[in-house]
């Protein structure tokens, strides 16, 4: 991944640890789409909290490619669109007045 992309994912972590929703449908696209590994897939619905399961996917993705993280954001726009302004804001700041 690239620094653009993994700045994002670091300025924007606590958001996404807090509000994705880490659910099996989800983290099984995720590795239908080849965003992450079935390994890591295996590894992130294994994980009881939501939180770590959340933690697990966004410490994954900072290892994965470009496509990858594009492919999460695209997954993400279907199931999750209200967290996608945190990943394609410039620079990855989002306006915090506007949360949902």
């Amino acid at each position: 991944m690239d620094e653009a992309r993994r700045r994002r994912l670091l300025v924007n972590r606590i958001h996404l640890v807090d509000r994705l929703d880490p659910n099996t449908t989800f983290v099984t696209e995720l590795g239908a789409v080849r965003c992450i590994t079935w390994p890591q897939r295996n590894h992130i619905i294994d994980t009881p909290q939501s939180r770590d399961r959340n933690d697990k996917l966004l410490e994954f993705l900072t290892r994965r490619s470009i496509a990858n993280f594009e492919k999460f954001i695209e997954v993400l726009s279907k199931e999750q669109a209200h967290l996608v302004p945190f990943l394609v804001t410039d620079g990855g700041e989002y306006n915090k007045f506007i949360l949902i």
